[in-house]
């Protein structure tokens, strides 16, 4: 256990429309965790938000009386340095780059989602150089600290951290928390009464045992018993005879792979109708960010809901808890695979149960490893890896192979027609592949 000093905690993308969560939770944990310096830092683009942020932040702690000190900048080393934790929310490019990364691919009969398929593979090549320029400054100015990680496609930006600098990094997604939640509402007990297994990739996992109260749930959920979903996945329902043959219950991400031509049709039509979710977002924080400006509110207000990410911040305040206090509790996080899966590299990233002591988590070998999604995780992680690797160098043979290689992608053609399209419509952010 560490000692009882103030903490100092940097999050890197302080504007963001989910800090007020993350605010109201190191608030709620301060008897346990005591953080006496929040720094929320942003980009000059982003600076309108994070005044707007940061003001609401400085009101929710005024009312608590707790003495956190609130600071907004704009100099991301100022707030790295000496930190104990720093997060990372971030969105390099912001939503006009979402909304590329979506329309792009639908318009050539391909998938269009922001962290799967071709979209998700841009959204890496623009913020993998932008984080591990982050980590070199962390190396420097804080290197005991702990990143963690809950920027999109989390889970390759957790390996290409792990793989590419020498920081502490443990990467969180809002997904199995979520199916916690749903799990103990549907059995109506609490949250620490479920215990999930959780098996794959980050947005690439299936639930292999469903344990409530200590008994096992998984046949009820394979015949129905409540449904999986999130704010930013069309809700299209599974075939419960593929589920019940699967033995294993699939994060609402894989509607994309076992439901492609399904999910197409409804992008297709939602980007005719109302545009896509990166369309729906803008509306969204366009709200949440007129209620943040009301200088009456000094609490999280119960819209921040809908957005996609919900928890997302409830998720790295639980973390944050644990490594600080060695809790020894169990939280499902995207750590480095070392012996757990033989059919992966060692050193990728993989969503897994964990205990998470003060030394840091510590993975749980499955139980059981269904053969039937074994070949799609080897086949998404090799599409990862080579990305990873494309990000890094520049390497445009790199990115071509990646997206010939990841399943959603019916052809070589079609590949070369979006690499070429999407390079040029983020061209701004990726200089290493214009060199």
């Amino acid at each position: 256990m560490n000692d009882r000093k103030g903490i100092k905690i940097a999050v890197i993308g302080g504007g963001s429309s989910y800090t007020p969560e993350l605010v109201e939770g190191l608030i709620q944990g301060y008897e346990e965790m005591p953080v006496s310096e929040l720094w929320l830092v942003d980009i000059e683009e982003g600076r309108e938000k994070l005044e707007i942020v940061g003001n609401l932040a400085k009101r929710m702690v005024r009312k608590s009386g707790l003495p956190i000190k609130v600071e907004l900048t704009l100099d991301r080393r100022e707030a790295i340095q000496g930190a104990d934790y720093v997060t990372t929310q971030m969105r390099v490019g912001q939503l006009e780059a979402r909304k590329r990364d979506e329309h792009i691919p639908i318009k050539h009969d391909v998938i269009g989602q922001e962290t799967t398929g071709p979209g998700g593979m841009f959204k890496a090549l623009r913020t993998i150089p932008v984080i591990l320029d982050i980590c070199r400054d962390i190396e420097e100015l804080a290197p005991n600290a702990w990143m963690l990680n809950f920027t999109n496609p989390a889970g390759m930006i957790t390996e290409a951290v792990m793989k590419y600098s020498q920081v502490k990094t443990v990467g969180l997604c809002n997904s199995p928390i979520n199916f916690k939640k749903s799990l103990a509402e549907a059995y109506g007990t609490s949250e620490h009464q479920v215990l999930p297994e959780f098996v794959g990739i980050n947005h690439l996992h299936w639930v292999t045992s469903a344990l409530v109260n200590g008994k096992e749930r998984m046949p009820e959920l394979l015949a129905g018993k409540g449904e999986y979903n999130a704010k930013n996945v069309p809700t299209l329902g599974w075939d419960l005879e593929f589920l019940q043959s699967l033995h294993a219950v699939p994060t609402y991400y894989l509607k994309y792979y076992y439901m492609t031509n399904e999910m197409l049709q409804e992008e297709k039509e939602a980007l005719e109708n109302n545009g896509t979710r990166a369309d729906v977002v803008r509306s969204v924080e366009k709200e949440l960010f007129q209620l943040y400006a009301d200088e009456s509110l000094q609490e999280k207000p119960k819209q921040l809901e809908q957005r996609g990410g919900a928890y997302y911040s409830e998720a790295a305040v639980q973390l944050m808890k644990s490594l600080y206090l060695g809790r020894n509790d169990i939280q499902t996080l995207n750590v480095p695979n070392g012996a757990i899966y033989d059919f992966l590299p060692e050193d990728a990233s993989i969503e897994i149960n964990c205990v998470v002591t003060a030394a840091g988590p510590v993975p749980l070998k499955p139980m059981h490893v269904p053969e039937t999604i074994k070949g799609l995780l080897h086949a998404v992680k090799t599409y990862e890896s080579l990305a990873i690797d494309a990000a890094v160098s520049g390497d445009r043979g790199l990115a071509l192979q990646a997206l010939v290689h990841h399943p959603l992608v019916p052809s070589v053609t079609v590949a070369k027609v979006l690499l070429e399209e999407l390079l040029e419509a983020h061209k701004p952010y990726l200089p290493k592949f214009f060199a």
